[in-house]
């Protein structure tokens, strides 16, 4: 990791970026975002004790087909790019950072010719994610409605992650399979390992 300014840590919903980019922002003594902060899409379509489900995010998992879905966030990733690469390059000869996020596209990133960089890319087996996503929506104890969006949001999840790693392996970028037992600090020691 000398000289390493910027680790991007990529990676569908629910693999845990969040939680392991800010592990390794501490133990780098680095700051820490997510590319969700820059601009939002359609979140998370289940309700948590602060936040109820907006209508237009209900709307937008219940009307859109999967492909639908995917197109949707791609052109979403698309549209941010630019201002993850502003922040990418301010950082890389700056204050040390750990950026995270699904918007962190495995073909975008490969072409960043920016140095002091380093991106790893996290999956996880389809019934790790949907285990993550039921347990963080309450799903056995949701309606049946809701109980549809969040499948819903999974088949967007694995979806993209499916893409992304294909991207991933064809450019032959860094990625770390996080299994279901692993530690965030053995997650965060493989991200090292891989990012140096």
């Amino acid at each position: 990791m000398r000289g390493v300014r910027v680790v991007m840590i990529g990676g569908t919903s629910n693999t845990g970026k969040s939680t392991v980019a800010g592990a390794l922002a501490d133990r780098l003594g680095f700051g820490h975002r997510s590319t969700d902060l820059l601009a939002r899409h359609p979140g998370r379509p289940w309700r948590t004790p602060e936040r109820e489900v907006p209508p237009h995010v209900a709307e937008h998992y219940a009307t859109l087909a999967v492909d639908e879905l995917i197109d949707s966030v791609l052109a979403h990733y698309e549209r941010l790019w630019p201002r993850i690469e502003e922040l990418v390059r301010t950082h890389a000869t700056g204050p040390g950072l750990v950026l995270e996020g699904s918007a962190l596209r495995p073909e975008r990133v490969a072409t960043l010719d920016v140095p002091h960089t380093a991106a790893v890319w996290l999956t996880a087996d389809e019934d790790v994610v949907r285990a993550r996503i039921r347990a963080a929506g309450h799903y056995d104890a949701a309606t049946e409605e809701e109980r549809f969006l969040m499948d819903r949001f999974l088949a967007r999840s694995v979806r993209y992650q499916s893409l992304m790693v294909e991207a991933v392996d064809r450019l032959g970028l860094a990625r770390v399979d996080v299994g279901k037992d692993m530690s965030v600090s053995e997650v965060a020691d493989a991200v090292l390992a891989q990012a140096s």
